[in-house]
């Protein structure tokens, strides 16, 4: 078992339960971790959006969990494991990075947002990163 696929695998399940949590609690929830003003005016309205954009983030995330704890050797293989590790760790870190670029022109968001949110993704990232560099040779 590798200790930094089974963290990468458990901070993205984290964050999929954490916008659940927006799905479930509306525009608090999507105000307060940064949403933009838009999402949850639309959630206040009973719009869908906000849910299926929601959504879609999440089973994004439960897959990237998934493909972490295979790795990690927790669940059955899953095909294309090391591709899928591969372009997980580079989107993760590529989000960071480019965060950054949009704390002096936040659209719509927060300049804290943008910072705390890169911070997140990259430290995502680079838990991945490390995990399957370790794990590569048993994948």
């Amino acid at each position: 078992m590798n200790i930094f696929l089974i963290v990468a695998g458990s901070l993205s399940a984290l964050a999929a339960l954490t916008h659940l949590g927006c799905i479930y609690f509306g525009a608090p929830w999507y105000r307060f971790f940064g949403a933009g003003e838009q999402m949850a005016q639309l959630a206040e309205q009973g719009s869908n959006k906000p849910a299926l954009i929601t959504s879609g983030i999440v089973l994004m995330l439960c897959i990237w969990s998934a493909y972490a704890f295979s790795a990690a050797g927790l669940i059955i293989k899953l095909p294309l494991l090391k591709t899928a590790l591969i372009l997980i760790s580079l989107i993760y870190m590529a989000r960071g990075v480019a965060g950054f670029f949009f704390i002096n022109n936040p659209m719509g968001r927060s300049s804290e947002f943008w910072i705390w949110s890169s911070v997140i993704c990259l430290s995502f990232g680079v838990m991945h990163f490390i995990g399957l560099k370790q794990q590569w040779a048993n994948l």
